[in-house]
């Protein structure tokens, strides 16, 4: 009797993890294909032919649109860091059980890691990809290098955070308050790097 009830258990237990580790893409991607409803809506697209405007739409928009481009290259590759930290995360009992760990090039059984310098690099192209999707909004007509700095540095420092909360929150790996200085540090270098190739592509101006 009471092996079975163990067994009721595990399987509770078994299907509720698996519901609960994609929780979070469910819920985006659900918002993502309602907004789609929504606009398919409000444009009458017929049930046939939703796929066919869909592509449409967005080979027009590409094509015709600097901006679509801009913004749709930065959702690439935030979702590419999104399904790295938070999406496809296995579940851990105790997120909070190394949160001073990571800072190092080897872990605690000494072996070599390069989770630090992977957490660097992540953000740099992420950082480059928000400057110049949303220049004027976050950095004005022309760009200074010590509010382009700023900006990059505390925009990645609140994104950062969202993530390691969301890691937290839903038990998804582990909070480490490395991860936030390193994601950061990477923003500060890719907000130096956007400003080098804006200085370039600008010279004389």
């Amino acid at each position: 009797m009471n092996s079975i009830y163990i067994g009721i258990c595990k399987i509770i237990r078994n299907v509720l993890i698996a519901l609960y580790q994609p929780f979070v893409a469910t819920v985006f991607f659900s918002f993502i294909a309602m907004f789609i409803f929504i606009y398919a809506k409000e444009h009458n697209w017929g049930k046939k032919d939703l796929t066919k405007n869909i592509c449409l739409t967005w080979i027009s928009y590409f094509k015709k649109s600097c901006e679509f481009r801009r913004v749709f290259f930065l959702v690439v590759c935030s979702m590419l860091i999104l399904s790295r930290t938070v999406f496809y995360r296995d579940i851990w009992t105790n997120p909070l059980s190394d949160i001073m760990g990571g800072w190092g090039l080897y872990d605690v059984d000494g072996n070599l890691t390069t989770e630090a310098i992977e957490n660097l690099m992540l953000f740099i192209p992420f950082t480059v990809l928000l400057l110049w999707a949303f220049r004027k909004e976050l950095l004005g007509e022309k760009p200074e290098i010590r509010k382009t700095l700023w900006i990059a540095t505390k925009t990645v420092g609140i994104f950062s955070f969202g993530i390691e909360f969301s890691q937290l929150l839903f038990h998804l790996g582990t909070f480490q308050i490395s991860d936030l200085v390193y994601n950061t540090l990477g923003g500060t270098v890719g907000g130096a790097v956007y400003y080098v190739i804006y200085r370039v592509r600008h010279k004389g101006e």
